[in-house]
């Protein structure tokens, strides 16, 4: 890998993370589509992998920096007894949304990767995944159910609904994010709120998977291009979702309504661009 496609691979990295669009799609397309001759299912090749996650990770904790403080505060007593009950209320739904992705990949992990190595899928997936997204939208605008503006309103059920949503980005194409924020969208919430919800939720996904790849490379002997090349991803990769993850958050602020049109038209026209570029 020349230190161009790292810094390519990097940039999408961070910016298709926060964004509804599929980070992993991304990562097993682009390469198809630009004719790079790169075996991502190298052992070389995850150390750089585990870097591009630990710059996306350090990105979303410094954006969410006051909420964990306020988790690990409230858990601790500091906060008083309604602070303790407000970020016990957090965490539980946290974890019991993580729940249904941590049993289904880890059944069905070794049947997944099978889809990696074929990008006509992954591109078929990433059309799906702008389907949902407006297919979401549209549905939410026909309903009367009421919105919730708080995630402090979300029940057990809001949780596990959402994980089982979660799960969905499994399948390369199809967006953690963008599966994650159909679901709370589904459960009530505003696409801030729903937005919010998801990258947090997102953090301990990252968490565990950065911490499975580093246990993977435990007996690597690495190159020193390889460490320059990883470093300088994570910066790059954390610097671009960092800015990437607060427009975002500003977006949908300021857009409740057709919150996620202009993604799903994108993972349609790319999806089906793809696919077409790559059958030919």
């Amino acid at each position: 890998m020349t230190l161009l496609q790292a810094l390519i691979l990097a940039i999408t990295q961070g910016i298709t993370e926060p964004f509804p669009v599929s980070s992993l799609g991304h990562a097993v397309l682009l390469p198809s589509l630009l004719h790079w001759s790169l075996d991502q299912h190298s052992p070389f090749f995850l150390p750089f992998l585990t870097m591009l996650h630990v710059g996306t990770l350090v990105a979303l904790a410094h954006v969410f920096w006051s909420d964990w403080v306020g988790i690990i505060r409230g858990i601790g007593g500091l906060d008083g007894t309604r602070g303790r009950t407000q970020a016990l209320h957090l965490c539980i739904r946290l974890v019991v949304a993580t729940i249904p992705a941590v049993i289904i990949g880890g059944l069905f992990e070794h049947h997944l990767r099978a889809i990696f190595a074929t990008p006509l899928a992954v591109a078929s997936f990433l059309t799906l995944n702008g389907v949902l997204l407006l297919a979401t939208e549209w549905r939410l605008k026909r309903t009367s159910s009421p919105t919730l503006r708080d995630i402090a309103q979300l029940s057990l059920k809001d949780a596990f609904i959402i994980g089982c949503w979660q799960c969905l980005a499994l399948l390369p194409g199809l967006s953690r994010s963008g599966a994650t924020i159909n679901g709370g969208l589904t459960r009530g919430l505003s696409a801030l709120a729903a937005t919010r919800f998801s990258l947090l939720l997102a953090q301990p996904i990252i968490l565990a998977a950065t911490a499975k790849e580093t246990w993977q490379m435990r007996h690597l002997s690495l190159s020193t291009s390889i460490i320059e090349q990883s470093l300088i991803g994570a910066v790059i990769a954390g610097l671009t979702a960092l800015i990437c993850s607060r427009l975002l958050l500003r977006f949908f602020n300021e857009e409740d309504n057709k919150a996620l049109t202009p993604f799903g038209i994108y993972c349609i026209i790319a999806g089906i661009g793809s696919g077409l570029w790559l059958a030919l």
